[in-house]
């Protein structure tokens, strides 16, 4: 069991700044394995990851702060209690940025397996993460196209 209200989360100190928000993977402390259920701390400022979107349904719970979602819609002010769904594909683009003058915290969740697909519109990048560090990939769309069998024997 865990209570996302006592949890502390905990920050990467090389994340640049505009994207300095502390997570801490509760689904997990609380023992789940089905689906990955993080809750993110955003102080002033800072945004949660750069605008993108899945191939998989994520969700957004509102605890504490107003934070801003940006979506492919404009963006719009959240208030603590509002749930949010990310649909799968471009429709379900998000950005989650702390405007406000205090912390901001959501608890976000979806059935994110691994391997993992995320497309990021505004640097057209792709990212897929198939579970191994060493194998992750991150690149850009225009610079990475490849025709399916260039480079096969």
């Amino acid at each position: 069991m865990v209570n996302v209200f006592d949890t502390g989360c905990e920050y990467d100190p090389d994340d640049p700044d505009g994207y300095r928000s502390g997570v801490a993977h509760v689904g997990r402390e609380a023992g789940g394995t089905a689906n990955t259920v993080k809750l993110f701390e955003t102080p002033p400022g800072q945004s949660i990851c750069p605008y993108h979107y899945e191939y998989e349904e994520e969700w957004l719970l509102v605890l504490t702060g107003e934070p801003t979602l940006r979506g492919p819609d404009g963006e719009r002010q959240l208030r603590t209690g509002e749930l949010v769904c990310f649909p799968v594909g471009p429709t379900g683009a998000h950005k989650v940025i702390n405007r406000g003058g205090e912390i901001s915290r959501v608890m976000m969740w979806s059935s994110s397996r691994e391997p993992a697909v995320a497309v990021y519109p505004d640097s057209d990048k792709i990212g897929v993460w198939p579970g191994d560090d060493a194998d992750t990939v991150l690149l850009r769309r225009a610079d990475g196209a490849r025709d399916y069998f260039d480079g096969e024997r």
